[in-house]
């Protein structure tokens, strides 16, 4: 008989375990997957090139965000991060994949960017990996691979790492016709015991979900040619949100 639950952690790894495990792309247990997704580096995937997000290059270029310290979470191979560095930003890069990971230092190197890339689940990083205060969370595609339960735990990291006055950037998939991500309710994603791909948002939930952060421009990602220097795919919303300069 296990009576065992006592705290908040103990209910949240209990959620994690109604899904199963094929559909459990966001923790440590799922990095098998990543790997398998990483490992032929020529497939034909649009975010598998080394190109930037064309909203990352827009908020450098109009001065929203500045140099500093950077954490980029889901980095898979990288093209984020690389473009941070290459603006002077400190880059801390975080990966379930190691071989994500090692796709992306073998391009650093390439650089000869300083980016610190580190591999294994941010929740449990935090704290031992990673420590202090980052001016940039920046997040393309990792949120929308966690199961609603997580969004507790994400909220905590960003609490605890996101410096007053420092700057959060999402991107995920879009609510809508483009035909990308799950719409179910919440709910749903437990009776199924899986998260079809990812989830979907609408501009409200995020909204709802990041009221504790000041918006400051929300907006369809644009979508880039394949000749284009920058990623741009229009399934996607890119916000950009900014912590009050007096949090604590």
């Amino acid at each position: 008989m296990d009576r065992s639950i006592r705290t908040v952690d103990d209910v949240l790894r209990l959620l994690d375990g109604l899904f199963a495990p094929d559909a459990d792309r966001w923790t440590a247990t799922g990095a098998s997957w990543w790997d398998g997704f990483y490992a032929d580096r020529s497939k034909d995937v649009p975010f598998f090139a080394a190109k930037p997000d064309e909203n990352l290059v827009s908020y450098l270029d109009r001065g929203l965000i500045t140099a500093g310290r950077a954490l980029d979470l889901g980095c898979g191979p990288g093209r984020n991060a690389l473009h941070l560095d290459a603006q002077g930003f400190t880059v801390d890069a975080v990966d379930l994949s190691p071989t994500a990971v090692a796709w992306a230092a073998d391009r650093a190197r390439e650089a000869r960017a300083g980016v610190r890339f580190h591999c294994g689940d941010a929740f449990d990083l935090i704290g031992t990996e990673l420590g202090g205060r980052y001016d940039l969370v920046y997040d393309s595609g990792c949120f929308h691979h966690l199961p609603p339960h997580r969004r507790i735990s994400y909220l905590a990291l960003l609490d605890r790492v996101l410096a007053p006055g420092g700057h959060f950037a999402l991107v995920c998939f879009a609510a809508g016709d483009q035909g990308m991500g799950s719409e179910l309710a919440d709910a749903d994603f437990y009776r199924e015991s899986g998260l079809h791909g990812g989830l979907a948002y609408t501009p409200e939930s995020l909204r709802h979900i990041f009221a504790g952060l000041t918006e400051l421009e929300f907006r369809r990602m644009r979508d880039e040619p394949p000749e284009s220097a920058r990623f741009g795919e229009p399934f996607l919303w890119t916000a950009l949100f900014r912590r009050d300069a007096t949090a604590r």
